[in-house]
Formats: C-alpha cells, structure tokens, sequence
C-alpha cells in the first residue's frame, strides 16, 4: 500500500478556510491577467502601434520575471510576515492592471508585464507554503484543489471571456473590469489572512537540488510539462488541419478542454492522501496515451472531444499532484520548494512550447504528439514507483 503522510508546519489552533478560499480568487485574477492578453493581441497591437510579434513578447515577458522572482523571494523575504508580502503582490498586481489598462505605449505595456511577472512568480512560489500554515495537515490536499481550482476557472473562461469583452467594451476595459475585483481579493486578504512569520532563513532553492529526492523531482516535474505544453500549445492547428472542425466547434472543443479542469482538480485532492506517487508516475503516462489516442481518432470530432476532456482533465490535476509532493518531499522548506517548482514549470512550458513548435514546422503535427507523448513517458520513468521522490528520511 502507497501511504502517503503530508508533513507541515504544527497545525493551527484554528483552521483558517476563508483565507483560504483568498488563494483561488487571487490564483483565478493572476491567470486572467496573465493570459487574457492572449485573446486580445490584435486589438493591443494595433492601439499601441506595434506589430503582433512585438505585442506577444510583452505577453511573454511576464514569464521572464516569473523564474528569478520564484527562485529568490522566499530567500529576500525571510524576515517579513508573508501576510504582508501576499497583500503587497496583490498591490503590485493592482497596479500593473491599472498601468496596463493606461498604457500609451508599448514601452510602458512592458513594464506592466513584467510588474505582473514578479506577482506570478512570489505568488506561486508561496502558495503551498501558505496552504499548509491556513490548515492542519491532513487537510492540505483539500486546500490545494480548492485553490486550483481558481486556476481552472480561469484556464476556462478567460481567453473566451477576454475575446468577447473586448469586442464589446474595448481591450482596456477588459483590464479595468479587473481592477474592483483585486481590490475586492486584497481587503478579503486582510480581513483572514494571519500573521505568518518565517521562523528561519530558508536554503536557497539550488542548494535544495542537491537533495537527490529534489533533483529528481524537478526533473519529473520538467519532463511534464514540457511534454504536457509541447501538444497543448498546438491542439488548434490539429484540430484546424486534422479533424477540421469549424469556429464554433474550435470554441466548443477548447472550452470543454477547460471545463473538464474542474473535475481533475476535484478528484485529485480526494487521491492524493493515499495515492500521490503513484498519480505522479501515473498521470503524465495515461496523459501521453491520450495524446498518441487524439492522432488514432482524428477525423472523429466526437471522438476527439472526449480525448480532449479526458485530457483537460488529466492535465489539471498534475500541478495539484505536485504541490502536495512539495509539503511531504520538502516540507522543511516549502517556500523555497515552491519557487524552485515555479521555475521549473516556466522553463519547462517554454522549451515543451520550443520543442513541440520545431517539430510542427520540420516534420508534422503527428510528431509533435509523439514527441510529447515520449516526454510524458520520460517523465513516468523519472518518478518511477516513488522512492527515489521520498525524502531521505523517509527512504532509510
């Protein structure tokens, strides 16, 4: 029997549920400001004068200041109260919805981005950290499906949401619709969140990966994203050129690709207690079958929306699975875990992106699965049946 016991922080007096219900609205917020540009590139390019390339590497950019702010802002804020450095990353958050919904230039839509890329990377990099200070142990996997689930409300509703809005109301007006609701996240912040003093200076994330648990971890982590992304980034050129669908079953097929992200993060969180490594050896290789299954089934539209909502799925419950491995497989530094795993995942989603796109243009979309299929694959071999992603002592 795979038992998996989740180790934290002593357990609160008091659990603290509504400030964690703070974390989805705040993780919901941060995926629609990250993404919802995605929907909305021509109109930015054109009313900023730049070209639709320029107008990606300002979306892009946020990325770039995601990896070092991960890595770096357990070790630079050691000594704060991360109630105050969450409630200050909401502020920045606010502020560069506001400066990117005044933006005159492109110039100025960058540092917007990149100001947003600094609350994405400390976000993350904190959040299962401060999952396992909100509530007692045994309850930590509950916590994280219910804060990722603000992740696949907005995977969900943002680009379609983004798109139609700013049809109606203008691409600025898309970000100040944004605006009251951060307002609304930070006071709901002040109002539950508790002091949360770091009790010691945590190790920097590169001396975590000379825990052999560690380095194997992040390189299971690596391998699955990148594999997962490699196929992601391109299911509409497939669907387009292969099963051929038309606009409106594009949006129906994508939208219940996102959909089904609800159900992969609520049925992990009830697994993970008793099954986390055997999800994580397991998850990325049923993943590869399914995507090798979408190239089987093809010119099947109902065919392929099943795969697809197998898929969503499937690939919603993988960043879940991996948070609770950070409070058992570090748990004596989850923040510096945390950001480490951010960093991992970024890199990870833009060489899977590299990757699958070279294959795209040098071969055909059949490569691109396969290849993303094999990364999956890698990745379940890396896990392994789990030991190797245990902690030394629990592996004595």
């Amino acid at each position: 029997m795979n038992t998996t016991h989740f180790s934290s922080a002593p357990a609160p007096i008091r659990e603290r549920w509504s400030a964690v219900v703070a974390m989805p609205l705040c993780v919901a917020l941060l995926i629609a400001a990250e993404f919802m540009p995605v929907s909305l590139l021509t109109p930015i390019a054109t009313d900023l004068g730049a070209s639709n390339g320029m107008a990606g590497l300002a979306i892009s950019i946020s990325g770039l200041f995601a990896v070092p702010t991960s890595l770096l802002i357990a070790t630079l804020c050691h000594r704060l109260d991360r109630r105050h450095v969450l409630m200050g990353l909401a502020t920045v958050m606010l502020a560069s919805l506001i400066v990117i919904a005044v933006s005159p230039n492109f110039a100025v839509l960058m540092v917007a981005r990149a100001l947003l890329g600094i609350v994405v990377g400390g976000f993350w990099a904190l959040a299962t950290a401060t999952i396992m200070r909100l509530v007692s142990s045994h309850r930590v996997p509950k916590a994280l499906g219910i804060m990722y689930t603000g992740n696949a409300v907005a995977t969900a509703f943002a680009a379609p949401l983004g798109s139609y809005l700013g049809g109606v109301i203008g691409w600025r007006g898309v970000f100040w619709l944004l605006v009251p609701l951060v307002i609304v996240n930070l006071l709901w912040m002040a109002l539950t969140l508790p002091s949360m003093r770091s009790q010691a200076r945590p190790p920097s994330a590169f001396r975590l990966l000379r825990r052999p648990n560690v380095a194997f971890a992040i390189m299971g982590v690596m391998l699955t994203f990148a594999g997962a992304f490699s196929a992601f980034t391109y299911f509409r050129p497939f669907l387009e050129t292969r099963t051929q669908v038309n606009l409106p079953q594009l949006s129906a097929l994508l939208l219940a690709l996102g959909l089904a992200g609800f159900a992969g993060t609520t049925a992990v969180s009830m697994l993970l207690r008793h099954h986390l490594y055997r999800m994580l050896r397991g998850l990325p290789l049923v993943l590869g079958i399914i995507t090798l299954a979408l190239l089987a089934v093809e010119h099947h539209v109902w065919s392929v929306a099943l795969m697809l909502i197998l898929w969503g799925t499937l690939n919603s419950a993988i960043p879940v699975a991996w948070s609770a491995w950070i409070t058992q497989g570090i748990a004596d530094s989850p923040e510096s875990g945390g950001g480490l795993m951010v960093a991992a995942i970024q890199l990870a989603i833009t060489l899977g992106a590299a990757v699958g796109g070279w294959l795209l243009d040098s071969l055909s979309i059949s490569a691109t699965f396969i290849g993303s299929a094999l990364l999956l694959a890698a990745a379940s071999l890396v896990v392994g049946n789990g030991n190797r992603l245990r902690p030394a002592v629990l592996s004595q």
